[in-house]
């Protein structure tokens, strides 16, 4: 029986509360940002993107900050920092309200906010999500690292990685019920639920969390910087994380486009926060078994079985539009074939990402995969940058706002709007195409790899 310390417990329920905060309003961000700050398509995934993007690259510096003053300290200043955040997400549209710019209902009505400069007054209290998110990613897995032992290690990540995903399951089951019953309202609403789930976790913290490991002064942002410069100036990972970025664009479409997607094809009644639960749910169960099963496989072999599986998941996507309003096993055809895509693309995660980080080390310089390892999630950076700017875009073509479609009494005019979205299944087909050619990118890198190693094995002889 593994015991672990009392940090290590506290860390662990306060990274539960966190990500069940995140994903409560991270799986709808385009749908909030659009339906109640009155955003197009495009300024709506182009802000979710930046945000998002910045959410991976900043905790290279983060984490080095929080070396420098201290865990306990930059947890307290992390969830001090959600807390005002997702609370602004939710006070700022009621400050808009009461100065006439807009009302909240079942459906949004602008007087005036998309007009106004204020309409831009959400990115500082975004920013403040984004630093506290940062502080999180590095700090409580760092915390993890120095509460358990080289014995321990195993176990307490397990652990941490079940924590992770109890908590997107459970924020992302919050969303359905609240955006029903209250409509554009909810999702105002839905932000003091994040805020509260994070206060808890400060005061957990204040209260519980005191580590006596604290060793380590960490590195400065200069140096920092440099071995940044040293990962881009190898081209073999930088390609690398290239390829990869291609299947982390796809699956990014799960918050990105199909919340806006399923709703707008749907209607109300459609459930993007339980559709997203599959994604967790089949990682879940299945990871262990995919990776037992490929342990004799190369890292190379199991990641190209995952980027053939993910442009087969967004052409599946793609057939819910095509196959009429005939119900499948109780469901709207674009439903159905959106939880078989996401399940889809959970199994080509299970065969890529435990696979990629051991590859990834591989082609590090021998002494050097821990600080190479440090910047592996890169491609959450790149990927997230462009896939969300290229659903706003892929959105306002195919499918776009039903709101645009309404006459002045608020009616919207169906035989328009069913031809603005009959092709709206022509969106996935740009992300099959992304796919073939990342799935493409990584065998012919794999094949120039193995010539360039075998030049280098012979040469050495």
């Amino acid at each position: 029986m593994i015991k672990f310390s009392k940090p290590f417990w506290v860390a662990n329920f306060v990274e539960l509360l966190e990500r069940l905060a995140f994903y409560a309003v991270f799986i709808v961000i385009t749908l909030y940002l659009s339906n109640v700050w009155g955003f197009s398509d495009i300024q709506a995934g182009l802000i979710s993107g930046v945000f998002s993007a910045l959410l991976y690259l900043l905790p290279l510096f983060t984490g080095a900050y929080a070396d420098r003053i201290g865990f306990r300290s930059a947890i307290i200043l992390a969830f001090a920092l959600l807390t005002l955040g997702y609370g602004g997400l939710g006070l700022l549209p009621t400050m808009l309200e009461s100065a006439g710019l807009v009302s909240y209902d079942m459906t949004t009505t602008f007087t005036g906010l998309k007009e106004s400069p204020m309409q831009w007054s959400i990115v500082p209290v975004m920013i403040l999500i984004v630093i506290g998110g940062a502080f999180i990613k590095s700090v409580i897995s760092g915390t993890v690292a120095r509460e358990t032992t080289s014995e321990t290690r195993a176990r307490g990540y397990a652990i941490f990685y079940m924590m992770v995903n109890i908590g997107a399951f459970l924020g992302k089951t919050v969303v359905d019920p609240l955006r029903r019953s209250m409509g554009d309202q909810g999702l105002v609403y839905l932000n003091y639920f994040s805020a509260s789930m994070t206060f808890i976790a400060l005061i957990a913290v204040f209260l519980l969390y005191k580590s006596t490991h604290t060793e380590g002064k960490g590195k400065s942002f200069l140096e920092i910087g440099r071995s940044m410069a040293k990962v881009f100036m190898n081209f073999r990972l930088l390609i690398l994380i290239l390829i990869i970025s291609g299947f982390w664009m796809i699956q990014s479409q799960m918050y990105a486009t199909m919340p806006k997607y399923v709703i707008r094809l749907i209607g109300e009644g459609a459930s993007p926060g339980w559709y997203a639960n599959v994604n967790p749910l089949v990682v879940f169960t299945l990871v262990n078994f995919v990776t037992s099963f490929m342990k004799k496989r190369s890292a190379i072999s199991s990641m190209m079985i995952g980027m053939i599986i993910i442009p087969l998941s967004a052409l599946v996507m793609s057939f819910g539009n095509q196959l009429g309003s005939a119900y499948i096993a109780g469901m709207h055809p674009v439903a159905f074939m959106m939880i078989v895509g996401i399940a889809m693309q959970a199994v080509a995660e299970c065969f890529i990402s435990p696979r990629f980080l051991e590859y990834f080390s591989l082609q590090a310089p021998r002494g050097e995969e821990g600080l190479y390892l440090g910047f592996s999630h890169l491609h959450s950076f790149f990927s997230y940058l462009f896939a969300f700017g290229l659903s706003g875009f892929l959105l306002e073509k195919y499918c776009p706002d039903p709101r645009l479609f309404t006459n002045t009494e608020g009616v919207l005019d169906t035989l328009a709007y069913s031809a603005a979205t009959q092709n709206a299944h022509y969106i996935w087909y740009v992300f099959v195409g992304i796919g073939a050619i990342s799935a493409v990118a990584l065998y012919i890198y794999s094949k120039v790899v193995k010539k360039l190693d075998s030049k280098t094995e012979s040469a050495t002889l």
